[in-house]
Protein backbone atom coordinates (compact mmCIF):
# COMPACT_ATOMS: atom_id res chain seq x y z
CA UNK A 1 0.00 0.00 0.00
CA UNK A 2 1.24 3.49 -0.86
CA UNK A 3 0.49 6.27 1.58
CA UNK A 4 0.45 10.03 1.31
CA UNK A 5 0.28 12.44 4.22
CA UNK A 6 -1.07 15.95 3.83
CA UNK A 7 -2.42 18.88 5.80
CA UNK A 8 0.70 20.23 7.44
CA UNK A 9 1.48 23.90 7.78
CA UNK A 10 2.25 26.73 10.13
CA UNK A 11 0.00 27.17 13.16
CA UNK A 12 0.19 29.22 16.32
CA UNK A 13 0.51 27.58 19.70
CA UNK A 14 -2.92 26.70 21.01
CA UNK A 15 -4.32 26.31 17.53
CA UNK A 16 -5.50 23.29 15.60
CA UNK A 17 -4.47 21.40 12.52
CA UNK A 18 -5.84 18.34 10.75
CA UNK A 19 -3.54 15.89 9.01
CA UNK A 20 -4.71 13.25 6.60
CA UNK A 21 -3.11 10.00 5.51
CA UNK A 22 -4.54 8.56 2.33
CA UNK A 23 -3.79 5.41 0.40
CA UNK A 24 -2.69 6.56 -3.03
CA UNK A 25 -2.38 3.00 -4.19
CA UNK A 26 -3.99 -0.07 -2.72
CA UNK A 27 -6.12 -0.24 0.36
CA UNK A 28 -5.14 -0.27 3.98
CA UNK A 29 -8.25 -1.84 5.48
CA UNK A 30 -6.18 -4.84 6.54
CA UNK A 31 -3.33 -2.72 7.94
CA UNK A 32 -2.73 -0.80 11.10
CA UNK A 33 -1.93 2.79 10.20
CA UNK A 34 0.00 4.91 12.66
CA UNK A 35 1.25 8.46 12.85
CA UNK A 36 4.86 9.20 13.67
CA UNK A 37 6.83 12.42 13.79
CA UNK A 38 10.43 13.40 13.54
CA UNK A 39 11.87 16.68 14.72
CA UNK A 40 15.27 17.92 13.52
CA UNK A 41 18.09 16.02 15.17
CA UNK A 42 15.73 13.54 16.81
CA UNK A 43 14.59 10.04 16.06
CA UNK A 44 11.21 9.24 14.61
CA UNK A 45 8.73 8.90 17.44
CA UNK A 46 5.29 7.39 17.78
CA UNK A 47 2.32 9.76 17.92
CA UNK A 48 -0.69 7.49 17.80
CA UNK A 49 -2.59 4.78 16.02
CA UNK A 50 -5.93 3.03 15.83
CA UNK A 51 -5.89 -0.74 15.83
CA UNK A 52 -8.92 -2.99 15.86
CA UNK A 53 -11.11 -0.08 16.87
CA UNK A 54 -8.94 1.03 19.76
CA UNK A 55 -6.75 4.13 19.81
CA UNK A 56 -3.28 4.43 21.30
CA UNK A 57 -1.41 7.67 21.87
CA UNK A 58 1.93 8.82 23.10
CA UNK A 59 1.61 10.51 26.46
CA UNK A 60 2.87 13.78 24.99
CA UNK A 61 -0.22 14.13 22.78
CA UNK A 62 -2.86 12.34 24.82
CA UNK A 63 -5.89 14.55 25.35
CA UNK A 64 -4.88 16.92 22.53
CA UNK A 65 -4.66 14.72 19.43
CA UNK A 66 -7.33 12.40 18.05
CA UNK A 67 -6.92 9.70 15.44
CA UNK A 68 -9.73 8.34 13.35
CA UNK A 69 -9.89 6.15 10.28
CA UNK A 70 -12.38 5.73 7.49
CA UNK A 71 -11.74 2.53 5.57
CA UNK A 72 -14.38 3.38 3.00
CA UNK A 73 -12.34 6.44 2.07
CA UNK A 74 -8.95 4.84 2.73
CA UNK A 75 -7.97 7.66 5.06
CA UNK A 76 -6.65 8.06 8.57
CA UNK A 77 -6.97 11.49 10.12
CA UNK A 78 -4.94 13.09 12.89
CA UNK A 79 -6.77 15.96 14.55
CA UNK A 80 -4.30 18.11 16.43
CA UNK A 81 -5.72 20.52 19.02
CA UNK A 82 -4.00 22.85 21.46
CA UNK A 83 -0.73 22.39 19.61
CA UNK A 84 2.54 23.31 21.26
CA UNK A 85 5.91 24.42 19.83
CA UNK A 86 7.32 21.01 20.76
CA UNK A 87 4.86 19.44 18.32
CA UNK A 88 6.91 20.92 15.49
CA UNK A 89 8.11 18.04 13.30
CA UNK A 90 7.65 16.20 10.05
CA UNK A 91 4.62 13.97 10.47
CA UNK A 92 4.43 10.69 8.58
CA UNK A 93 2.00 7.83 8.44
CA UNK A 94 3.07 4.23 8.32
CA UNK A 95 1.14 1.06 7.64
CA UNK A 96 1.91 -2.41 8.84
CA UNK A 97 0.67 -5.36 10.81
CA UNK A 98 2.44 -4.93 14.12
CA UNK A 99 1.64 -7.01 17.13
CA UNK A 100 0.30 -5.07 20.09
CA UNK A 101 3.65 -4.82 21.82
CA UNK A 102 5.24 -3.36 18.67
CA UNK A 103 2.66 -0.69 17.85
CA UNK A 104 4.99 2.15 18.77
CA UNK A 105 7.98 0.96 16.76
CA UNK A 106 8.60 2.53 13.35
CA UNK A 107 10.22 -0.68 12.09
CA UNK A 108 6.93 -2.52 12.66
CA UNK A 109 5.40 -0.45 9.86
CA UNK A 110 6.49 -1.48 6.38
CA UNK A 111 4.87 1.14 4.15
CA UNK A 112 5.41 4.86 4.55
CA UNK A 113 4.15 7.98 2.93
CA UNK A 114 6.04 11.20 2.36
CA UNK A 115 5.80 13.30 5.48
CA UNK A 116 4.17 16.65 5.97
CA UNK A 117 5.77 19.49 7.92
CA UNK A 118 4.01 20.89 10.96
CA UNK A 119 5.44 24.06 12.48
CA UNK A 120 4.02 25.52 15.65
CA UNK A 121 4.97 29.08 16.48
CA UNK A 122 5.00 30.37 20.03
Amino acid sequence: VQLQASGGGLVQAGGSLTLSCAASEGTFSSYTVAWFRQAPGKEREFVGTVRMGRTYYDDSVKGRFTISRDDAKNTVTLQMNNVKPEDTAVYSCGAGRPILSSLRRPLSHTSWGQGTQVTVSS
